[in-house]
């Protein structure tokens, strides 16, 4: 059963601003890219793949990091991730010189895991299950006393996250259909309520894979639904396997998303090599997916005259980027 969660409790407007002030000068304010093939209207991609880890998860990791107290540092941060929130978490940690632990699955990239050690952090391996490092890194937390940085169901990740959102609306005040990929729901509830509480008008789209298509479910259902383990270690966006939505993200889509479109692994993999040809930016696969159904779903969107997609990582593994853009 999906907790009931109020008005009250949802990421206001004014923590999108008090985000936005705290993140200055630590994240990039991403460009916006002009995608000129891919539609009749106009279209923008987000390469939240510039920022200095390769991913938007720097926004909400820092912006949870910033906050905590000088006892709570003290003792080190811990975290579970599949590897791009890992690294958020491990770059905030450096910055404040306190220790990070990354509980991560062993079948994450490899790309991922040395970044994440590159960055100073040490990294627990379980299996693939999301619930399973979640265990673990609470497990851990309560051994060691770490202050845990939850990857998406959290209002200051959520906060943080959606400063990608206020980035859209400075840049693009016309802007009327954004499109954000959606795993746990970070990423997507922080840039539907950031939009939406300033332009209600605007519409914001959730993309996820077919193959891990837990959110279209339960958006459709009105309940959270939860995949297992094997079926979302099927798609190649290792990003978006995480296993079911957070509570506090579904009440936020529930308010401010119109719906979750899934695209295939093949119109992944086609809007990498797009992006790659068209705009000369790296995508990793789940960081393709919300471009990959501005280009081949045009039938499923709102009607709309400037849309963005954003780029939510660029840290593909090399082989996988090397067979996708390989491939004609």
């Amino acid at each position: 059963m999906t907790a009931t969660i109020t008005d009250t409790e949802l990421v206001t407007d004014a923590q999108f601003a008090e985000a936005r002030e705290r993140l200055h000068g630590a994240v990039l304010h991403t460009p916006l890219v002009r995608l000129t093939s891919a539609t009749d209207t106009v279209a923008y991609l987000k390469p939240e793949s510039l920022q200095p880890i390769g991913s938007f998860k720097l926004r909400g990791a820092y912006n949870a990091v910033v906050q905590l107290s000088e006892a709570a540092r003290r003792h080190g941060v811990i975290t579970y991730s599949s590897g791009n929130h890992g690294q958020g978490v491990a770059y905030a940690a450096r910055a404040f010189g306190i220790p990070a632990v990354i509980v991560m699955p062993s079948n994450a990239p490899e790309i991922k895991r040395l970044a994440t050690t590159a960055l100073g952090a040490q990294i627990v391996d379980v299996g693939p299950a999301s619930s399973e490092r979640r265990d673990r890194a609470e497990a851990l937390a309560f051994e060691h006393g770490y202050a845990i940085i939850p990857p998406y169901d959290d209002p200051a990740i959520i906060a943080g996250q959606g400063t990608c959102g206020l980035e859209i609306l400075a840049d693009c005040p016309e802007v009327d259909l954004v499109l954000a990929p959606v795993g746990g729901g970070g990423l997507l509830s922080g840039v539907a309520a950031a939009i939406r509480q300033q332009r209600p008008e605007c519409h914001v789209v959730g993309v996820e894979p077919e193959l891990a298509g837990d959110a279209a479910a339960s958006l459709r259902q009105g309940r959270i639904v939860q995949y297992t383990a094997e079926q979302t270690t099927r798609t190649l966006a290792d990003g978006l396997r995480t296993q079911s939505l957070g509570t506090l993200n579904f009440a936020h889509i529930q308010r401010y998303v119109e719906r979750v479109i899934t695209v295939t692994e093949h119109e992944i993999e086609q809007a990498m090599r797009r992006i790659a040809w068209d705009a000369r930016l790296i995508a990793e696969p789940s960081g393709a997916v919300a471009t990959a159904a501005l280009l081949f779903h045009r039938q499923e969107l709102p009607p709309h005259r400037t849309a963005v997609a954003i780029i939510s990582g660029g840290n593909a593994e090399p082989a996988t980027l090397l067979r996708v853009l390989g491939t004609s």
